[in-house]
């Protein structure tokens, strides 16, 4: 692990999924950016983090051991569960350190505004950390939305769907509310962060939540249905129990539509160890996976051109970090921008519970 003479030097706790693929390599694979410290009790993790990022890797088994080294860090990650994510970003804070959270920021709106409020208080930046806006099939549409392209969006339909029958268990998937589990914040924060993202403020929320699996405990399909202030609609799907999976987007305008099916590989390649600094170009995808740009007919049947997809590129999130911690650029993702999203959360939990659409 190379380190450069003025490395902001981070400290990142937690290393299970978020930490390990996504939130470790990325940091480390960013100009002007060490991974100084991972926080791990587990004995297996803190040898598989020293084995990828170099022995000289510092570990610590509890988060408080970053609070007594505060002056030697510039930044906290905090990767851990859901239900840490407000004690642990507040502790930073009150360390003295900037943070970044990964999604969802809190439990509920009004803690996030509260971390919000004591991050300006103390003057830090507050960032979460929304990678799927850095996602090939989004980029490709901010562009055809900027490009006018498919006129004035009329319906917005977005997908992250799997098949999984078999529940795997963990906190992700358990019923304690205290855990901040289930399908509607872990893929909800995504769908609806990049909803409010392309069209702005939710007016109104309708939603279904179920639980479909046996022994499942948290839900694993649901459906949320978004009035944006400004007319558009959008129809977000996230499901665990999905056997036929549908387009990850299906946008339509006044003048054309776009669909495109499949995943942006980069959660793929990260998984199988592959890392940007590996690549080039990182992030693209095959030809045959290109989206369609169309009217009239269904791109399954030969309507509308292919629309190259531009690669996606999450290294963009902590390149933006790092420019704003040195005042050279802004928050790529703020909290109160995350403060937004959960709003539209907390409506579509109340939805789905009371059978209601919620006025916000």
């Amino acid at each position: 692990m190379t380190q450069g003479t003025n490395d902001l030097r981070v400290g990142l706790i937690g290393y299970g999924l978020a930490g390990s693929v996504f939130h470790a390599p990325l940091i480390a694979a960013t100009e002007g950016l060490t991974l100084d410290t991972v926080v791990t009790s587990n004995a297996e993790r803190q040898a598989q983090a020293r084995a990828e990022f170099g022995a000289d890797l510092r570990c610590a088994a509890d988060a408080d051991e970053l609070w007594d080294r505060a002056d030697d860090l510039d930044l906290i990650v905090v990767a851990s569960p859901n239900k840490t994510h407000v004690p642990l970003a507040t502790a930073a804070l009150k360390a003295g350190l900037p943070v970044v959270v990964d999604k969802p920021l809190a439990g509920t709106a009004a803690e996030a505004r509260d971390l919000a409020a004591l991050a300006d208080e103390r003057g830090l930046l507050l960032s979460v950390f929304q990678n799927r806006r850095w996602d090939n099939d989004f980029r490709t549409l901010r562009k055809l939305l900027a490009d006018g392209e498919l006129g004035d969006v009329q319906r917005f339909e977005s997908r992250f769907e799997r098949w999984r029958p078999q529940p795997k268990g963990g906190w992700r998937e358990s019923g304690d509310p205290e855990e901040i589990g289930g399908l509607l914040y872990d893929l909800g924060s995504h769908v609806v962060d990049q909803a409010l993202v392309l069209f702005g403020p939710a007016a109104a929320v309708y939603a279904e939540a179920d639980v479909r699996r046996p022994g499942a405990q948290a839900d694993d399909d649901t459906f949320i249905a978004v009035t944006h202030a400004n007319g558009v609609r959008s129809h977000l799907y996230v499901s665990a129990t999905t056997a036929q999976l549908g387009p990850r987007f299906r946008v339509l305008g006044s003048a054309a539509g776009y669909v495109k099916y499949g995943l942006d590989p980069q959660e793929a390649a990260l998984r199988e160890g592959r890392r940007p600094t590996d690549e080039e170009p990182w992030g693209v995808e095959p030809e045959a996976l290109w989206g369609k740009v169309g009217s009239g007919e269904s791109p399954l049947t030969g309507g509308g051109r292919p629309e190259p997809t531009l690669p996606g590129d999450y290294p963009a999130y902590y390149a933006a970090v790092a420019a704003a911690l040195r005042g050279e650029g802004d928050n790529p993702v703020t909290a109160l921008q995350a403060t937004a999203a959960l709003d539209v959360l907390e409506a579509a939990r109340r939805s789905a519970r009371e059978g209601v659409a919620v006025t916000l």
